[in-house]
């Protein structure tokens, strides 16, 4: 058995306090006999109550798993089960109808769809690479995957493959147009991206490889931009709130492919991220729960980092810095 501290009447692992204490506590201005008090008050106030509904769940199985015993064999009569399930209290009555009132919900849950992936917490580099799944490259997606067939000489191969590579930005460009298009043309004839100075915004033009300059058909798609040494550097783009970036780099061997000199095209993608503690993570005992805590801990710091080794070679995994931006309306845009 691991040692154990006695702190506000509970017996806490040693390991678990030594996490609290150490890494938990410093910074959120809490005091430890505040914390244990806090927790002591709320285990005795909560435990009673959870071992009533467990003890309910045992007695639904029981009775679950006694009716389907006696009816084994037999054509399922589905308004006897129904009434069953009603008699036991596993089905109630239906409700009014009724709003939820909950406040103060991010974005990301309320407003933003998009897909949530689900994680082993205690493995930093799954979390690591979950959370940064928030952003992902199209050139990338497309490249690296069959959704382009590896035949007629567009093989992915061991090197770059330059003719794979134009079928990629062909394929983004197909996007773009569908997702973001533009007024004239396409996004893959454009040779430039440029801002177009308003009074109260900016917006952005575009020329193409006639020369005429050309917007988007939703000039409120355009949300911001980034500049290098005076030049464009990222559009900025938005569609049904998940956003786009256009990444510009014409010194860039990928962004010979596009007259712009786009070197990448990167989509706000998994927005949310389950990082679970329990269906997918045995974490059954003091080590293995202070190590879910502990990466948790690094996740909501920002400071949770991995290294592994890939070809021999060490590699750190940490979370992606957000990203920063100049609004299309002036200010400051930041993303995560």
């Amino acid at each position: 058995m691991s040692a154990r501290v006695s702190i506000a009447g509970l017996q806490v692992a040693q390991t678990l306090f030594d996490f609290v204490e150490q890494h938990a506590l410093p910074g959120t201005g809490i005091e430890s006999s505040a914390f244990w008090q806090g927790f002591a008050d709320l285990l005795a106030d909560l435990a009673p109550r959870n071992r009533e509904l467990l003890a309910r769940r045992d007695q639904l199985q029981q009775q679950l798993d006694s009716w389907n015993e006696t009816q084994c064999g037999k054509p399922l009569d589905m308004p006897a089960y129904r009434a069953f399930l009603s008699e036991i209290g596993y089905l109630v009555p239906e409700g009014e109808p009724f709003s939820i009132t909950t406040e103060n919900v991010d974005d990301e849950i309320a407003h933003i769809a998009g897909p949530q992936l689900v994680v082993p917490v205690n493995n930093a580099r799954y979390a690591l690479n979950a959370a940064n799944a928030r952003w992902g490259s199209l050139y990338d997606a497309f490249y690296g995957t069959d959704v382009i067939a590896e035949e007629d000489g567009l093989e992915k191969g061991t090197r770059f493959n330059p003719r794979r590579g134009a079928a990629v930005v062909e394929r983004v460009c197909a996007f773009l147009d569908d997702a973001v298009p533009l007024t004239d043309g396409s996004h893959a004839a454009v040779t430039e991206y440029s801002l177009a100075r308003f009074n109260d915004h900016v917006g952005l033009a575009a020329t193409l490889r006639d020369g005429t300059t050309t917007g988007l058909v939703d000039p409120a798609e355009f949300a911001g931009y980034r500049e290098q040494d005076g030049r464009l550097s990222s559009v900025l783009l938005r569609n049904n709130g998940l956003h786009i970036d256009i990444l510009i780099d014409r010194d860039n061997p990928v962004a010979e492919l596009h007259p712009a000199g786009i070197r990448d095209v990167q989509i706000e993608s998994a927005v949310t991220t389950i990082m679970d503690c329990e269906d997918s993570v045995a974490a059954v005992d003091a080590e293995d729960k202070v190590q879910v805590y502990a990466n948790w801990l690094g996740l909501m710091r920002g400071d949770l980092t991995e290294t592994f080794y890939k070809r021999g070679k060490p590699v750190e995994r940490a979370l992606n810095p957000d990203r920063e931006y100049t609004a299309s309306t002036g200010g400051n845009l930041t993303l995560p």
